[in-house]
């Protein structure tokens, strides 16, 4: 581990330097390669969905794990779209001269070594690669078990096109030993690792963030509500509420909780019951929602759970300062909705939910890096230091301080 750790940090310092135009030249051939190679990462993948069927994992982890030629056509134009974002490294942040007469300039640089730590989606393995390599880092990658094969040939995919342009196919790895013991030895190597991103299950994120010695961002749970105001527009709130549930059950910007203000509650739960009964979505609710639309009885707990399933859970409220303090409770600090015409009240809770994406009038799942004009992300950060939300390249940077003088000593 420590050998090949070592030749991480050697690679980073070549990575660091690159020039822009050259790692986008080697990005877009990674994108074309992905394309040239369909049809084995699909034949990869799909031993992976083999054994996750015989693994009983559940339908919304098989979602999340399996690739057909338009997901890996979604890939390959990510990767597209992180080549053609401006250069992240090297920009002047600021700048300005102090009495001494030296010029000082803040200049955003790499992190160096990015350790990603991930379950299902093999996305992520290109999706994080890409945007490393373009923000001037090195990534170590651990995915899951269930998605080795896939993982596996995607990694080799993008580090063929490193070694045709003459670059350390380490600059883009696979954690060697994917072990429980590999893993507790990886987040231990602070000498050679500057950020470790861990993605995936509640279990995953405490056992990293708990014994890593390398700095951690933590992609935590996703337990996001929709809140429909008493003044929100009806078609309004069953548009979003049906795209935030039932778009892609799977993920983590998925709506896990529905909260609904008590004055419009009477009117729309019988509409939304028959939208999400067409999508086959199974219904928990408060006693009132279970008084008016017969639903299952919704306990403390699955106000507290992140089903990453087709279930929701619904909760009448007084008013919005409740759903606001239920939003303080319950809530992961991942993404948040309000539906609602009155623009006091959708400034007051876009300016109190504490949460790293706050929306109006639309859909939770939008907390995405390629909706958010970043071409992919690394993951949701629910930090918040030093970045939140969707990560993208400028959230891969860190900076340093370049001081320019001309003989100056101090007095």
């Amino acid at each position: 581990m420590h050998s090949f750790l070592n030749e991480l940090k050697t690679s980073s310092s070549k990575l660091s330097t690159l020039k822009s135009s050259k790692k986008n030249i080697v990005l877009l051939q990674m994108a074309a390669s992905l394309r040239d190679n369909c049809n084995v990462i699909l034949d990869e993948n799909a031993k992976d969905m083999a054994n996750g069927e015989k693994n009983h994992l559940t339908k919304a982890l098989l979602d999340r794990l399996f690739l057909d030629k338009h997901r890996l056509e979604d890939m390959a134009k990510a990767i597209e779209d992180i080549a053609m974002l401006k250069e992240s490294v090297g920009r002047i942040l600021d700048g300005w001269v102090v009495p001494s007469g030296l010029r000082i300039e803040k200049v955003s640089v790499p992190i160096g070594v990015v350790a990603v730590i991930y379950e299902s989606r093999p996305n992520v393995t290109s999706d994080t690669a890409a945007l490393c390599f373009k923000s001037g880092n090195v990534c170590v990658l651990k995915g899951g078990k269930e998605a080795h094969f896939s993982n596996h040939i995607i990694a080799k995919t993008l580090q063929d096109v490193l070694e045709k342009n003459s670059l350390p196919k380490n600059m883009i790895s696979l954690v060697p030993d994917e072990t429980r013991e590999g893993v507790s030895k990886l987040i231990k190597m602070d000498k050679y690792i500057d950020l470790i991103i861990p993605r995936g299950g509640a279990g995953l994120i405490q056992y990293i963030s708990q014994n890593s010695t390398v700095p951690v961002v933590k992609h935590d749970k996703g337990l996001c509500h929709t809140y429909i105001d008493k003044d929100a527009d009806i078609e309004t709130a069953l548009r979003v509420s049906i795209n935030a549930k039932c778009r892609r059950v799977g993920i983590c910007g998925a709506m896990e909780t529905l909260l609904i203000h008590k004055d419009i509650s009477a009117k729309i739960l019988p509409m939304l019951k028959e939208k999400f009964n067409s999508n086959q979505t199974e219904l928990l609710g408060c006693e009132i929602t279970k008084q008016i639309i017969g639903t299952k009885l919704a306990t403390e707990d699955d106000y507290k759970t992140e089903y990453l399933d087709n279930i929701l859970s619904i909760k009448i409220v007084e008013n919005f300062h409740e759903a606001i303090a239920h939003i303080g409770t319950y809530g992961s600090h991942h993404s948040d909705a309000i539906i609602t015409e009155n623009y006091t009240t959708a400034e007051e809770f876009l300016n109190c939910i504490d949460s790293a994406c706050v929306y109006l009038n639309a859909s939770t799942q939008f907390t995405d890096g390629g909706e958010f004009g970043f071409g992919a992300e690394v993951g949701i950060s629910t930090n918040k230091l030093h970045a939140r939300g969707p990560m993208g390249i400028n959230e891969l940077t860190t900076y340093k301080f370049k001081i320019y003088g001309n003989g100056n000593v101090r007095k």
